[in-house]
């Protein structure tokens, strides 16, 4: 893991943190999206009782390096997520995977991120970087991973990301 993030404050950007703590359940302690239930702005207008699939973003640290070698300037936090990785296919893993982070914490993947156009308010192009096609056409969404918290547990930059996956059948990840 490379770096930690939390605010408490509906922002785009959230500010490193030594450590944080996540709380199984609700999210990450002190964040602005912690909770049971929704806590995205627009989501919450639209119905206040879902359930919270996106108590905790992840983005792998390898996406801000593909938008700095084109030109993007992005430093880890800057698109809000709460845990930035480095080494682990975040992408790729399927809905369900589950992800053993510092010593007690474990998280559960509920789905990809759908980047909003905030990102471009961060920089011009930016919410265009983080989307892609495949070869049949289909949209990628790089953006990163949603998560739930399955066990509490504290997280600093340093700590070891051990990946479980489910049992097959497994199914992609789907934007929450």
């Amino acid at each position: 893991m490379e770096a930690v993030h939390a605010s408490p404050a509906h922002t785009v950007s959230k500010p490193s943190c030594a450590g944080i703590r996540l709380l199984a359940g609700l999210g990450v302690e002190g964040d602005a999206h912690m909770g049971a239930t929704v806590k995205h702005r627009s989501r919450v207008r639209r119905d206040p009782t879902q359930p919270n699939l996106r108590q905790v973003h992840l983005i792998h640290a390898e996406l801000h390096d593909e938008l700095r070698s084109r030109g993007f300037d992005v430093a880890a936090g800057d698109m809000g997520e709460n845990v930035t990785t480095r080494g682990v296919d975040l992408l790729a893993l399927p809905a369900g995977a589950r992800l053993h982070v510092g010593g007690d914490a474990v998280v559960e993947l509920t789905g990809l991120r759908n980047p909003c156009k905030q990102l471009d308010g961060l920089q011009q192009g930016l919410m265009g970087a983080v989307i892609d096609r495949d070869e049949s056409g289909r949209l990628i969404r790089k953006a990163g991973v949603m998560a739930v918290v399955v066990a509490s547990g504290e997280l600093r930059a340093g700590d070891a990301i051990r990946v479980e996956l489910p049992a097959r059948p497994q199914r992609a990840l789907e934007p929450v």
